[in-house]
Parts: C-alpha cells; sequence; structure tokens
C-alpha cells in the first residue's frame, strides 16, 4: 500500500508517467458506463431490441441479459473504428510519452465528435447550442462535448422510437385481425394475445426477424 501511495508522491519521470496512466484508467473506467450509452450506438441498438421485444408480446424472452449481450456486442462491432482510431491517434502516443494528456484527450474526442456529430439532427442540436448562448461551430471540433453529447442522445431516442413503430405495425396488425376473428366469433372473454402470440412468433421466424432487425441497424449507422 505504501510503495502504491509513494508512486504518486515520486518526481521521478518515469514513476510520474505510470501514475498518469493509471489515473487517466481510473477516470476512463468511472466514465464508461456513461460513455457506453449515451456515446455510441448502444441506446438505438437496445431500444429496438426492446421493442421487437414488446412487440412479440413474448414477456421476459429473450431474457435482459440477453438483449444487453447482443447490444453491446454490436455496439462494438459498430464503434470498433471509432475505437481502433482513438487508441492509434490518442491512447498509444500517451503511452509511448508523445504527446500529453490534453492532446491525448484532444485526439480522443475527435473520432467520437464525428461519429455522434453524423448521426445527431441538426435541430437538437441546435436547441443545446441556442441554451448554452454558444456561436455556430465552424468544426466539429468546436462543438463542446457538454452540448453534442445530450443532442445526440436524445437524436437517438427519436431514431430509435422511429424503427420500433416500424416493427410494431405488422404485429398489431396480427392483434387487431385475431380480435375482430374472436369477436365475430364471441369469444370475448379469451384474450386475444392468447392466440395471436403464436402466429406473431411463426411470422417473426418465417421472415427471419433477427436477420432483418439486425440489418436494419447495422445500416442505420
Amino acid at each position: 500500500m505504501n510503495e502504491f501511495i509513494n508512486m504518486f508522491s515520486d518526481t521521478d519521470p518515469s514513476n510520474v508517467a505510470t501514475s498518469v496512466k493509471l489515473i487517466l484508467l481510473f477516470t476512463i473506467l468511472s466514465l464508461a458506463p456513461g460513455i457506453l450509452i449515451l456515446m455510441t450506438s448502444f441506446t438505438r441498438i437496445i431500444i429496438v431490441l426492446s421493442f421487437v421485444r414488446t412487440s412479440l408480446a413474448t414477456q421476459q424472452m429473450p431474457p435482459n441479459q440477453v438483449l444487453i449481450g447482443i447490444a453491446l456486442f454490436l455496439t462494438f462491432f459498430i464503434m470498433a473504428p471509432v475505437f481502433n482510431e482513438v487508441y492509434d491517434e490518442a491512447l498509444q502516443p500517451l503511452f509511448d510519452e508523445e504527446i500529453s494528456l490534453e492532446q491525448a484527450y484532444e485526439e480522443a474526442s475527435l473520432p467520437l465528435k464525428e461519429f455522434m456529430a453524423k448521426h445527431t439532427r441538426q435541430k437538437d442540436l441546435s436547441l443545446f447550442m441556442n441554451y448554452s448562448q454558444l456561436e455556430k461551430p465552424e468544426t466539429i471540433q468546436d462543438i463542446p462535448l457538454t452540448t453534442l453529447v445530450p443532442a445526440f442522445a436524445i437524436s437517438e431516442l427519436k431514431t430509435a422510437f422511429q424503427m420500433g413503430f416500424m416493427i410494431f405495425v405488422p404485429f398489431l396488425i396480427i392483434d387487431m385481425a385475431v380480435a375482430s376473428v374472436l369477436m365475430s366469433m364471441g369469444m370475448m372473454m379469451l384474450p386475444p394475445v392468447m392466440i395471436s402470440l403464436p402466429f406473431k412468433i411463426l411470422l417473426f421466424v418465417l421472415v427471419d426477424g433477427w436477420y432483418l432487425i439486425t440489418h436494419a441497424l447495422l445500416d442505420s449507422f
């Protein structure tokens, strides 16, 4: 324990560099959940997958753990070019002591800003820019993360809900058709969901629904 404390109080350049790396690592780990949820494709993916489960009315199938796992790996797949650029342009030079911590932060934020700006609606970004009374930025680098992140988040929410609506439509038609048939047969006490569930699952399997959903998510980025 004393060696760990002395490492932060030592003035030797090599120990100072190690201390900076540890502080940077702890900072990234503490912010990792927020970065993953609000600065990547995770939000859109998990919302769309949740809409799929809700539209099928399968309760907890697939389980939350499965949906989150799929969303995580799809996020890593989609964000791989961005993460690789962050590592090559910021982390690796920082670890090699070629750039300072401030320069590493700027280099790391640029790929993330470019990704978020690409999928952020102009109206959403203008909302936060006007509220902060900021001038119109000339480049993406001029947009502060405190403004870009919430604008990107609400843009992702809108996109995810639009995709969710399109997913709901065919299953809603099945529910309405089953409810009409049951009502015409006088079986009003029988829950329509109980009858429509097998048909919805059958339709989803026949059209290879998981492939179509994944394909749509990948194309949306």
